[in-house]
């Protein structure tokens, strides 16, 4: 199957899935499930790495800001933009398209190799609005708060960093974390993180919910769509930068 077939299916995909819910109270159950296994579990993960790559950021930028005309207070500057700009919601998203879009693949994939969506759909129920909407939803809601506590611990890291290194002191890094803020570099990062979230939940839905065969299939489906959902993710970086920032 070429990719413009590709392409095309998904589309259609999306078209069934943005549908209205047949039954309100399934739907909010669903959701309320899908905040659970895709947003509140994937919390920790990022907490965690969001913590120590800002330390890692603000030690390596410290090490080579070694001249003495270069003042120390751009430590903390050249922190807070990395962390922003690029770091919390691009890593952060290619990270979780790790984590969650495996889980929705295989969870999706699994249904369809044991013909539970055949059921759904002899039931007359839209399977692809049950399944993936509430994936959507629970997505882009939930992941802007992950994102903003990544960045909050990412800055925060840093400054940790300083105090246990001592390469530079905590109020030089605070006042070049307050230098020059921009509230749209902010708004900028939510933007792309919502568009991420997106393409998080539809992506390896698509590959789980289309996939043929058995167990082994599902696996490589997972695999396709963790590829495919980063490559995505890193195109729209790409282009959502150049509108957005320039």
């Amino acid at each position: 199957m070429n990719y413009i077939e590709h392409i095309g299916k998904y589309f259609r995909m999306l078209g069934q899935v943005f549908k209205r819910p047949q039954k309100g109270s399934v739907f909010r159950e669903s959701l309320v499930k899908e905040l659970d296994d895709l947003g509140n579990k994937s919390l920790g993960i990022a907490a965690f790495i969001a913590f120590f790559v800002g330390g890692v950021v603000a030690i390596q930028t410290a090490l080579n800001v070694n001249n003495p005309l270069i003042p120390k207070y751009l430590i903390g500057f050249a922190t807070k933009r990395s962390i922003i700009l690029e770091f919390a919601p691009t890593f952060i998203a290619i990270i979780l398209a790790g984590k969650v879009g495996s889980f929705i693949t295989s969870s999706i994939g699994t249904m369809r190799v044991t013909e539970q969506i055949d059921a759904l759909e002899v039931m007359g129920i839209n399977s692809l609005n049950h399944l993936v909407l509430p994936k959507i939803i629970a997505t882009v809601c939930f992941y802007p708060f992950i994102i903003a506590i990544a960045m909050f611990l990412g800055i925060f890291g840093g400054y940790v960093a300083g105090n246990l290194t001592g390469l530079f002191s905590t109020t030089d890094y605070i006042f070049g974390v307050q230098l020059e803020f921009d509230p749209f570099l902010v708004l900028y990062a939510m933007i792309k993180t919502m568009v991420f979230a997106f393409v998080i939940a539809t992506i390896p839905s698509y590959h789980g919910y289309y996939v043929k065969g058995g167990s082994l299939e599902v696996g490589r489906a997972s695999t396709q769509a963790v590829v495919w959902t980063s490559v995505v993710i890193i195109l729209l970086n790409y282009f959502l930068t150049q509108m957005l920032l320039s």
